[in-house]
């Protein structure tokens, strides 16, 4: 049966500085992490094909991407980075090879909360679109409502919600971020990676109850059909094995009917990424 992975990264040290990987806490994963690394816990989880998504702001790591998803049987396609507030970034798009499925930006590290609403980013995504691509919103609780402002400005471009946007899971806090998961949740336009919560846990200690209550609200707000699981390979390793994040996914999604799952699981991903 096939299983998608939706998220996941790799990176080469020896290629490029990731100055991201510099405080002491991520130290674990501050090493290069390739598809060789992936490919023995991923199938140990059954994982049958993934989503490679960019980690910074660089075309040529976009480039480099495409150039490993058309050499694997793996990745299924590539979520990359372009200049969304270039003039050219239609331009830039057309000339990417075969394989992009998506974009992204990495607007939780934006100063401006309302980054999304400036008319060059707008212009952008609609580049974006008309590409015929998905645009991931990476961003912070605080941002939502510029991404809801978003999402309801451009209901032809597919949106997909990465790491449920970081909510406080270590904190234990729901609300303003379900209140405006809901509102988001409300255009259908938008799907959410059921990724990324391990790490906004307690990493040395997260239990599920710690995460159920999250997963709760996103698989009510968005239905399984709009839900998809990403593991955040290798990020997750701060916090769970891939083999760890896999089966927390699975017993959260554990009350869903087999059809259900089997859209978090491949369902929903190959809909919004268009994979073949």
């Amino acid at each position: 049966m096939d299983r998608i992975d939706a998220h996941h990264h790799v990176w080469d040290l020896s290629v490029r500085p990731h100055t991201w990987l510099d405080p002491e806490p991520m130290a674990p994963v501050r090493r290069t992490f390739t598809l060789d690394d992936l490919a023995a816990p991923a199938a140990a989880a059954g994982v049958t094909r993934t989503v490679l998504v960019q980690v910074l702001s660089d075309l040529d790591e976009t480039r480099e991407f495409l150039d490993l998803a058309a050499g694997s049987d793996l990745v299924a396609g590539v979520v990359g980075w372009i200049d969304l507030t270039a003039p050219d970034a239609a331009d830039t798009l057309a000339a990417l090879p075969a394989g992009l499925v998506g974009v992204r930006h990495g607007v939780q590290s934006e100063p401006d909360p309302a980054w999304l609403n400036r008319p060059d980013v707008r212009r952008g995504l609609a580049a974006v679109e008309a590409a015929g691509l998905a645009y991931d919103l990476l961003t912070l609780p605080h941002q939502l409502p510029a991404a809801i402002d978003t999402v309801r400005a451009m209901p032809g471009l597919t949106f997909v919600l990465d790491h449920l946007s970081k909510p406080p899971i270590a904190a234990g806090e729901l609300e303003p971020w379900r209140t405006r998961i809901k509102e988001l949740a409300a255009h259908p336009n938008v799907f959410c990676k059921l990724s990324g919560m391990v790490t906004e846990a307690d990493w040395a200690a997260w239990r599920m109850s710690d995460l159920r209550p999250y997963a709760e609200v996103v698989l009510e707000a968005f239905g399984p059909d709009r839900v998809m699981f990403g593991s955040d390979w290798p990020v997750c390793l701060l916090a769970a094995e891939y083999a760890q994040v896999a089966q927390a996914a699975d017993e959260l999604c554990a009350g869903l009917s087999k059809g259900e799952r089997d859209e978090v699981f491949a369902g929903t991903a190959g809909r919004a990424y268009r994979l073949h």
